[in-house]
C-alpha cells in the first residue's frame, strides 16, 4: 500500500539582516585634530603682520608679476615639449640591437643625471665666453661658415636647451620603463601581421605604455615649473621668480613677495595637477581599481540594457531561487 507524498511547501522567505554600520572613532578624531591644526595654521597666516598681506594683494597681479608668469609657461612647455622627443628617441636607443647607440644614450643619461641642473645652467650661461665663435667644418681642416656663439645662444635659447637637455635624460628612463612594461607578445603579433617596426612603436607599443608613462611625466612638468626658478643662472631675468626678487628688493619687503611667488607657483601647479589627472585616467581605463561612481553605473546600465544577464528573483539560504524566479 503506498502512501500519498507530502505536498512539498516552498521555502520561507528569510528575513533580512539588519546590518548596523561599522563605527569609526578614529577617523572623527583625527578629522578634529586636522580641522585644529588647519585652523592654526591659517590663524598663524593672516595674524602675522611679517606677510604683509595689503602688499601681496597690490602685486599679485602686478604687471611684472603677470609678465614673470608668462615667461615660466612658456619656458616649461617649451622645455617639456623638447625634453619629450629627445626622451622618446634616447629610450629608443637605450632599447637598440646597435651597441653603438645603447652606449651613446647610456652617457648621455649618466652626464646630465649626474650632473646638478644648475651648475649645467651656468656653463650654458658661459657658453659665450667658452666658445665664443661656433664652427661647421673639417676636423683640423678648413672651416665651411662660423657664426657668433652669443648670436645663436641668447639667454632664452640657452635656458630653453639648459632645461630641456638635462629633463630628458629623467624623461627617457621613464619612457623607457614604459616601454618595458608592454608584453613581449604584443611586438610579435604586430610583427606575425607584417607590421614594421616605427609603426608597431607608435600604433601598438607607446599607446599601452602611456599608462605608465603619464605620471611620472606630470610630475616631471610640475617639477620643471618650479625648477626654472634656477634660471638665473644662465642669467635669464624675465621669470618669475626673478620678478619677484626684484620687487622684494626694490621695496624692501622680500617676505611678501616670496609670498606672491608661492601662490602663482601653487595656482598653476594645481591646474597641471589637474590636467594630469584626467590624463591618467584617459589612459589607465580598464586597469584603474578605483572607478568613479558614475562610471560604475553607466556601465551597469549598458549591462542591464544588452539583457545578458537576467534579473533573479528572492534566493533561499542556499543560493536558489523561491517561486521559479529566473
Amino acid at each position: 500500500m503506498t502512501t500519498p507524498t507530502a505536498a512539498k511547501t516552498p521555502a520561507a522567505e528569510p528575513q533580512r539582516i539588519h546590518a548596523i554600520p561599522v563605527r569609526y572613532p578614529g577617523r572623527w578624531v583625527s578629522a578634529a585634530v586636522v580641522v585644529v591644526l588647519a585652523a592654526m595654521a591659517v590663524n598663524a597666516l593672516l595674524t602675522n603682520d611679517t606677510f604683509a598681506w595689503p602688499t601681496v594683494g597690490k602685486y599679485l597681479f602686478s604687471q611684472p608679476v603677470l609678465r614673470g608668469v608668462g615667461w615660466t609657461l612658456f619656458l616649461t612647455v617649451t622645455s617639456m615639449a623638447i625634453a619629450i622627443v629627445l626622451a622618446v628617441a634616447l629610450a629608443i636607443m637605450r632599447r637598440s640591437a646597435n651597441p653603438v647607440m645603447r652606449y651613446v644614450s647610456w652617457v648621455y643619461i649618466w652626464f646630465f643625471r649626474g650632473t646638478p641642473i644648475y651648475t649645467q645652467l651656468i656653463f650654458w650661461g658661459l657658453a659665450g665666453v667658452l666658445y665664443p665663435v661656433l664652427t661647421l667644418g673639417v676636423p683640423f681642416g678648413p672651416e665651411l661658415f662660423s657664426m657668433d656663439t652669443s648670436v645663436v645662444l641668447n639667454a632664452t635659447r640657452a635656458a630653453i636647451l639648459g632645461l630641456a637637455l638635462n629633463e630628458a635624460a629623467y624623461l627617457a628612463e621613464i619612457v623607457r620603463a614604459g616601454l618595458q612594461s608592454v608584453d613581449r607578445g604584443q611586438f610579435e603579433a604586430a610583427r606575425a601581421l607584417g607590421m614594421k617596426e616605427g609603426r608597431i612603436l607608435w600604433r601598438i607599443v607607446l599607446p599601452q605604455a602611456m599608462r605608465v608613462i603619464v605620471p611620472p611625466t606630470g610630475n616631471e612638468t610640475i617639477s620643471m615649473l618650479k625648477t626654472t626658478s634656477l634660471v638665473l643662472a644662465v642669467p635669464f631675468s624675465l621669470d618669475l621668480q626673478f620678478a619677484t626678487n626684484a620687487i622684494g628688493n626694490r621695496t624692501f619687503q622680500p617676505v611678501p613677495l616670496l609670498m606672491v611667488a608661492a601662490i602663482w607657483y601653487l595656482a598653476i601647479t594645481s591646474v597641471l595637477m589637474v590636467g594630469q589627472y584626467y590624463l591618467e585616467r584617459y589612459y589607465g581605463r580598464g586597469f584603474d581599481e578605483h572607478v568613479p561612481k558614475r562610471a560604475r553605473r553607466g556601465r551597469q546600465s549598458a549591462i542591464n540594457a544588452a539583457g545578458t544577464t537576467p534579473e533573479l528573483g528572492p534566493i533561499d539560504d542556499m543560493g536558489r531561487p523561491i517561486g521559479g524566479g529566473a
